[in-house]
């Protein structure tokens, strides 16, 4: 009995191994699984819908920086571009989570909020009708704590919640196929 398992083990791990690789030797392959046709990509500057100073400068900051870390495509001007991507920045939003407060007089806990950031886009390819990515949205958010500059960390936190719709945009994109 325990040949015959051994004997079924070894075939099972043979054929996992064939099947997972081809049977050629070649084993498992690593990278990206974006549209293997479409090497370079292109960010339009984004729009910005409010009236949040500085909002699309961030979000194309981190689409340009998502884009990079990734590295399915590689990011060229839109004349040269094999696609682009369009981005419109909907609905940006900050809510307290958390007020600042003191445990027992002696610790201080800086207040708490958050940051939500709507955007919709679509990825085009130049001279096609339809598009590589239909119309889609995605909302990055991220909490953030404010100690004295409510400003400064409130746009540090937006900052973070373009971050957050980025990655999730880059996502949508590469593996859009």
């Amino acid at each position: 009995m325990s040949r015959l398992f051994s004997a079924f083990a070894c075939a099972a791990l043979v054929l996992t191994g064939c099947l997972a690789g081809g049977c050629n030797g070649s084993g498992y392959h690593m990278g990206s699984i974006a549209h293997p046709q479409i090497k370079t990509i292109a960010i339009a500057p984004v729009t910005n819908e409010t009236t949040i100073y500085n909002a699309a400068t961030f979000m194309r900051g981190m689409l340009c920086d998502q884009f990079m870390f990734d590295g399915s495509f590689k990011i060229k001007e839109q004349e040269t571009a094999d696609c682009i991507v369009f981005a419109r920045i909907l609905e940006i939003t900050s809510a307290e989570v958390m007020s600042a407060s003191y445990n027992n007089d002696q610790t201080y806990r800086a207040a708490e909020w958050s940051a939500t950031v709507r955007v919709e886009f679509t990825v085009i390819i130049p001279g096609r009708k339809d598009p590589l990515v239909n119309k889609r949205i995605v909302t990055g958010t991220t909490n953030y704590q404010v100690e004295a500059d409510v400003e400064t960390n409130r746009q540090r936190g937006i900052q973070m919640a373009c971050r957050d719709a980025a990655q999730q945009l880059v996502q949508y994109t590469t593996e859009a196929f």
